[in-house]
């Protein structure tokens, strides 16, 4: 089972030093190796299907991440939510 939660590319204006990034979070069960639920984190260049980074977080690793970004939203001055 693989479920798609969301997909959108950063916010970089792209250029051709820099293109813009893609990133997509799914939630998997069917990683080989992994024995349990895992949310998938993928990000790869704009156009450059397939050829990106995926990362099989287990739940602890999913809150740290989490957690790190709501860090770094309240760094730059926002609000990270609930």
């Amino acid at each position: 089972m693989k479920q798609s939660i969301d997909f959108a590319f950063d916010d970089h204006p792209g250029d051709d030093d820099k293109p813009r990034t893609a990133w997509a979070v799914a939630a998997v069960d069917d990683c080989d190796g992994c024995g349990d639920l895992r949310v998938e984190l993928t990000l790869e260049d704009e156009g450059g299907h397939g050829t990106g980074v995926t990362g099989h977080l287990a739940p602890a690793t999913a809150r740290r991440l989490r957690a790190a970004l709501a860090a770094a939203l309240r760094e730059v001055g926002e609000d990270p939510g609930p």
